[in-house]
């Protein structure tokens, strides 16, 4: 007994989409081989070839592509802002700093001869209290970034592995840090080449 048409055609239109997908896996696999032989080499050895399929796949719906697009641009804005509030602390020491000093000036030319030394030793203290304060201020801005930089790499990690990217998850262990930035390299550069690709074919 024959199939009816419109079956036969719809299984016939589901295997050309998997065959496309499967074109598609290996060629994202294949630039990835590619591009893995620019990484340090103990990095290469820990990106298997299934790791790489893995990838491969995980990437097939571009999908990943627009996650990792969005995380780099929620981190430039994060380094930036950072990097704007750390100068405006610089800036506002800077001011502190003149304005000391001018006070200091304007005591010293106010007062008697025979005062002068206890007031210099006054203002000496004075002026190195202020740059103790403001070493201290400096430093818990630097935590402050120090930490909330780790936070985004934490929320990095875990976007991608919720998105089922292999080798991201929660960790703050250095090699396996140094390889998941690899990935992410790996995968902007993919997303280069298939960006200039579509270019060239519209």
């Amino acid at each position: 007994m024959a199939r009816p048409g419109g079956f036969e055609a719809a299984e016939q239109q589901q295997q050309e989409v998997l065959s496309r997908q499967q074109e598609r896996h290996y060629r994202l696999l294949a630039e990835l081989q590619a591009l893995v032989k620019a990484l340090p080499s103990a990095c290469q050895q820990r990106l298997s070839y299934t790791t790489l399929s893995e990838l491969a796949l995980a990437l097939l719906d571009g999908t990943v592509f627009e996650i990792v697009q969005g995380l780099l641009e929620i981190q430039h804005l994060t380094e930036k802002n950072l990097y704007s509030q750390r100068r405006q602390l610089h800036s506002e020491h800077r001011g502190l700093k003149q304005e000391l000093f001018h006070r200091h000036k304007e005591a010293q030319q106010c007062c008697r001869p025979h005062n002068l030394p206890l007031l210099r030793a006054a203002q000496q203290r004075e002026m190195e209290a202020m740059e103790q304060q403001i070493r201290e201020e400096q430093r818990m801005m630097d935590e402050k970034i120090v930490l909330e930089l780790d936070q985004k790499v934490i929320d990095q990690q875990s976007t991608l592995e919720k998105a089922g990217v292999s080798g991201f998850y929660i960790t703050t262990n250095p090699q396996e840090l140094t390889l998941q930035m690899n990935l992410l390299e790996l995968i902007r550069k993919l997303q280069q080449k298939e960006a200039e690709a579509e270019k060239t074919f519209s």
